[in-house]
């Protein structure tokens, strides 16, 4: 069960992350893209699925958006009405700035008996103009549903900057937060500085360290590696010269990935802090989705690989 794995603060927890489609298509259209997804998914070896709930996060950046946004349907709406056949916890992501304390109150009260997963997003920058703070978010949560499990998000990049990262998280953590979830890693030396911090901080507060799934997502393109740097995803310059001048990108960037995480996951393995993985394509291009189902097939294996080797020693 993926509420006892969280708790228990298990290594090796394993997501795959979707975003809804837009909400301009028929319901036709949607029906046929829920059951590609149902396709491929179905008999994958993961924990559970995160839908994402998107915002446009303009005021974040002034560089042009390299893909268009376009609003897409609720999470939770996708996952009851298209996805109820997929028999894995869903995990729905909420941007909280964008719904009123009345709007996430409803939400959150509602199928108290069910158990849920949900990931509380804060705004996309300090220039966002928002409803409600992940603080009201964390308050409305304690006081309306106790038993929803319930995340955050991490940017270790963020700490090679501002030196506080741990200290936000085990903040969040203080608040309810079980779990976190970063967002794209291709920088080894930002998450690793982090995950050094995490780990001593925890340990000098006495502090039981909770389970920070890393976000893997292939890039078959240089217009899909335009799309991760807009995102906000650091990309050393080696790095993005490796898949820059690469004959085929998309390899790259999985061979690098990888090693990347492997790398974070016997850090952890070393330490005890409990890493895992989240998965996903952020392009919508067939050979990069399929891509990433490759990927969590490739991760599980070395999880299993790398705990049976840990439990051997």
């Amino acid at each position: 069960m993926l509420k006892q794995s969280i708790l228990n603060k298990k290594t090796g927890i394993i997501t795959y992350g979707m975003t809804p489609p837009k909400n301009t298509h028929t319901p036709e259209k949607i029906e046929e893209i829920s059951q590609k997804q149902i396709e491929r998914l179905t008999g994958l070896d993961i924990d559970a699925l995160i839908l994402y709930d998107v915002q446009e996060e303009a005021d974040r950046i002034d560089e042009e958006r390299p893909f268009p946004y376009l609003p897409t349907l609720d999470p939770e709406i996708y996952s009851q009405q298209y996805l109820s056949s997929l028999d894995i916890p869903k995990i729905i992501y909420r941007c909280v700035g964008k719904y009123s304390e009345a709007e996430l109150t409803e939400w959150l009260a509602k199928d108290v008996e069910r158990q849920r997963y949900t990931v509380f997003v804060g705004a996309s920058s300090s220039q966002q103009q928002v409803q409600l703070q992940l603080s009201d978010a964390y308050r409305l949560s304690k006081q309306h549903n106790d038993e929803l499990t319930f995340g955050g998000v991490i940017i270790p990049e963020r700490h090679m900057k501002k030196n506080d990262e741990h200290i936000r998280v085990v903040d969040k953590m203080l608040r309810g937060c079980d779990f976190f979830v970063s967002q794209a890693t291709y920088n080894v030396e930002a998450s690793k500085n982090f995950l050094s911090d995490y780990y001593h901080h925890c340990q000098q507060n006495e502090l039981d360290m909770v389970p920070i799934l890393f976000n893997l997502a292939p890039c078959g393109s240089t217009k899909t590696l335009e799309f991760m740097k807009w995102l906000g995803i650091s990309i050393p310059k080696w790095l993005e010269n490796e898949l820059k001048f690469s004959t085929d990108v998309l390899d790259k960037s999985i061979q690098l990935t990888q090693k990347i995480f492997e790398e974070l996951l016997e850090f952890g393995l070393e330490k005890g802090i409990p890493v895992g993985c989240s998965i996903e394509s952020v392009s919508t291009r067939k050979v990069e989705i399929e891509a990433s189902i490759q990927m969590v097939k490739d991760i599980k294996s070395m999880l299993d690989r790398k705990q049976l080797i840990e439990a051997i020693r």
